[in-house]
């Protein structure tokens, strides 16, 4: 059967068609086509379609439709449609493309999720929002609170129900339907339709209409699977190389702890990197993402948290640097790349003791790779990863003076008047760049970096200096610097800047602290990610 192929035959009004065509946006993918239709005319609605299929523009378009149409005015606390999504990184995403459709529309959204306060979220949903854009945590706590009620919700959406049952949320997402009105169109989305989300199908949905999207056109279908096995001496060099060539790289790991070192060793490389993970705070996310989306940071290093949900434009290349528990997250991973019908390359680093584990991911994926034995300099790595190798150096942040390993927690630092040693260590030299400037005389080079906890700092007096009137600097220009003589000075983040006059009654800077700019300009997909990433926003104001 045929499927009309145009936004607008398939109901989406005029106005939406058009944003979309600004977008660049001008043919339904397969699960929008099979999805609209039935969305549009308030039917309950499955959607099962991989991952980067489109699946969040097949209902942002009926959810802010039918709300448009319906002409129900909004009331404080008591949002009209509810969308639920597993990680906040996920909520930004659908918040960023839907901002310019609501805005067009006169609609008013809100973003709700744990990690930040939720003091603007209160206010935003006491002006009255029609959409509130939520993880299941930080709802409930709004919702136990008395902020918000959720009797007044017309359309409620479920995206990535596989992943928020994966997650333990289902506890939650349960509570959350019970509270909205048993009428309401609800569509959920996901990747899988395995047995907890067959649960929300069986109790939540009315008489749904089933679409599945997994054609030929699949952005799956557009990969290329690669699975590198090399020697654990050749496991970074090859990943450096990969990651040194033209384009936007991905790179995943299991741990926290090795998505920091890996960053941390891009960038001591010359390949600008940033970091993605649960240990960053907010701030520190956003402030990530955007660079890589606008290409100040050309490799994000992250853990399973980035699997889902974060769509950057043109990523070419997605590395396992450590192979995914299990199948699922490598096609979830998989799927930074080849989105909404690009290509895309996919490469698994593999070990010696990894390769039963690999073998029986990419059998239960699906996935039938390409398997050789590489080291540094095969032509294969030339092949996969196309383009002359560059290093540029370490992500600078903007408006920040450290580095960019100093910014994402220890990595190389600029050269400076002390030394160079990058890691953990409480630095002499009080600057994530090496570049303290002390007074008094002393041995010099003798700073190490703080990875990443203070900025460039000036004034600062070594232990003779200010803090300890009449003593002997312990360094010269790589003194303990900016009032704090445990290189706690200034600010924690990398790239602040402080100064002051040694040690005080806290042991912290007396002076006053610049504050890191996150402010990073971009276009297109950057730009639409940077206005929907502040948190607790609301639109329409």
């Amino acid at each position: 059967m045929s499927v009309d192929t145009t936004f607008a035959r398939l109901g989406v009004p005029t106005t939406l068609v058009d944003l979309l065509a600004e977008r660049g946006i001008t043919t339904p993918t397969p699960i929008q086509a099979a999805t609209l239709p039935d969305s549009l005319a308030g039917r309950d609605v499955l959607g099962r379609g991989r991952t980067g299929s489109g699946k969040t523009y097949a209902f942002l378009l009926p959810l802010l439709t039918r709300l448009a149409a319906s002409g129900t005015a909004r009331r404080p606390g008591r949002p009209r449609a509810l969308v639920l999504a597993p990680t906040r990184e996920l909520v930004l995403q659908i918040e960023a493309a839907m901002a310019p459709m609501a805005d067009a529309l006169g609609l008013r959204s809100q973003t709700v999720f744990g990690g930040v306060g939720q003091n603007p979220q209160v206010r935003g949903l006491k002006a009255g929002v029609d959409v509130v854009l939520a993880c299941p945590g930080r709802l409930e706590d709004l919702i136990g609170q008395g902020h918000v009620n959720l009797d007044a919700v017309e359309v409620t959406v479920l995206d990535e129900a596989d992943h928020m049952a994966d997650l333990g949320f289902l506890p939650a997402v349960r509570r959350l339907l019970d509270a909205t009105p048993a009428g309401g169109q609800r569509l959920l989305f996901s990747a899988t339709l395995d047995s907890g989300v067959n649960v929300l199908v069986k109790r939540y949905l009315s008489s749904p209409v089933t679409h599945e999207a997994d054609s030929a056109q699949s952005p799956v279908a557009q990969m290329t699977h690669h699975v590198f096995h090399l020697r654990p001496d050749a496991h970074f060099p090859v990943l450096l190389d990969l990651a040194a060539a033209p384009g936007r790289t991905v790179v995943f790991t299991r741990t926290k702890h090795r998505a920091k070192k890996l960053a941390r060793q891009l960038n001591s490389s010359g390949v600008p990197a940033v970091e993605l993970h649960g240990n960053l705070g907010q701030n520190a996310r956003t402030r990530n993402l955007e660079a890589f989306h606008d290409g100040s940071a050309t490799t994000l290093v992250a853990t399973d948290i980035a699997a889902r949900g974060i769509h950057v434009d043109d990523v070419g290349l997605v590395i396992h640097a450590d192979p995914p528990v299990e199948h699922k997250a490598y096609l979830h991973r998989s799927g930074r790349t080849a989105r909404a019908g690009s290509s895309g390359t996919v490469v698994t680093l593999m070990t010696d003791e990894q390769v039963r584990d690999v073998r029986d991911l990419t059998r239960k994926a699906g996935i039938n790779p390409t398997t050789t034995r590489v080291h540094l300099g095969h032509p294969l790595l030339a092949e996969v990863a196309q383009g002359e190798r560059t290093f540029a150096g370490a992500f600078q942040p903007a408006g920040g003076s450290s580095s960019g390993a100093g910014s994402q927690g220890g990595g190389s630092s600029q050269p400076g008047t002390g030394s160079r040693r990058p890691g953990r260590g409480r630095g002499r030299g009080g600057a994530a760049d090496g570049s303290a400037s002390g007074g008094g005389s002393g041995r010099p080079g003798s700073g190490r970096t703080g990875s990443g906890r203070s900025g460039s700092a000036a004034g600062g007096s070594g232990r003779g200096g200010a803090g300890r009137p009449g003593g002997k600097a312990e360094s010269g220009a790589g003194a303990r610097g900016a009032g704090d003589a445990r290189g706690r000075a200034g600010a924690r983040r990398g790239g602040s800047q402080g100064s002051g006059t040694g040690r005080t009654s806290s042991g912290r800077s007396a002076g006053s602290t610049t504050a890191y700019s996150t402010s990073t300009p971009g276009s297109g997909g950057a730009a639409a990610f940077s206005a929907g990433s502040r948190a607790g926003s609301r639109r329409g104001r």
